[in-house]
């Protein structure tokens, strides 16, 4: 059989441009996700057919909601690094092609997202640099991430069971959750893994702070969770989930005498419905 030679036929100027465009469109998938996601997670567009944004993402897009926060939080790094780097040049479909060398998935930024908005551009750019001027990998990234993170290393003094009071700062996936607290379930390096009144996850040092309550405060609180929780979680009404929300949000290590009589009442009918 005749050999088969692959001919490099030039692109018309025209054509050369729609294939850089379609390029681009690829390149910024993963961002355009993240902020479709923000945006269906914020104003709770899904709540005519899901309960929870997480039941939602599963059903839909076939992964977790932690896949989803990945996106939403690469989302938010992408358009730091496009609004420090390229806040002067107007074009919105600015990728790699573009005044700067921008991520092109998901995974190449994800270790950015412990980061301060100015470390992000600093730490992109010397993986940028690293990587020979091209897009860096997500291990190049992760591996300065590290360097930086060992640098300024600040020992986890967290305890199980401590309850702590979730920062939100300018983290996107901690959006909806400032002020909420939370129980230490697991303590790691530079993050803890926590309980709040709707579900776990694992938060930076920074984006925590102690309570310091006494033991048996601490006691309470885990008791007032595993109530709080268990009523959640079986699909009562807005209004009702909107009470218990406000309960996720206590400044104290107790419950009112009417809090108390309000959530009495919603553990009956929760105990009802499972009778039925």
């Amino acid at each position: 059989m005749p050999t088969r030679h692959i001919c490099e036929l030039e692109l018309r100027a025209d054509e050369q441009s729609h294939r850089l465009h379609l390029e681009r469109k690829v390149e910024r998938a993963f961002f355009e996700a993240g902020k479709a996601l923000a945006e269906l997670r914020d104003r709770r567009l899904y709540r005519s057919t899901h309960r929870t944004f997480e039941e939602y993402c599963r059903d839909r897009f076939g992964h977790s909601r932690q896949q989803s926060n990945y996106l939403i939080a690469a989302a938010g790094v992408y358009e730091n690094l496009t609004t420090i780097g390229c806040q002067n040049v107007a074009n919105e479909d600015l990728t790699t092609n573009g005044c700067q060398i921008l991520p092109t998935n998901e995974r190449q930024i994800r270790p950015l997202t412990k980061l301060e908005p100015q470390q992000q551009q600093e730490v992109w750019q010397q993986a940028v640099q690293e990587a020979g001027g091209k897009v860096p990998t997500g291990k190049i990234v992760k591996d300065i991430v590290q360097r930086i993170m060992e640098r300024t290393q600040i020992p986890n003094t967290y305890q199980l069971g401590e309850v702590c009071q979730i920062l939100a700062k300018d983290n996107p996936e901690l959006r909806g959750k400032g002020g909420c607290w939370a129980i230490v379930t697991q303590v790691n390096d530079f993050t803890c893994t926590v309980r709040t009144w709707d579900g776990e996850l694992t938060v930076g040092l920074k984006h925590l702070k102690s309570y310091e309550y006494l033991p048996e405060d601490c006691q309470q609180m885990q008791e007032i969770w595993e109530r709080i929780s268990r009523v959640y979680s079986s699909g009562l009404e807005e209004s009702v989930q909107k009470f218990l929300e406000s309960l996720g949000k206590l400044k104290r290590a107790y419950l009112t005498g009417l809090e108390e009589k309000v959530l009495m009442l919603l553990e009956s009918e929760y105990a009802f419905r499972i009778i039925l």
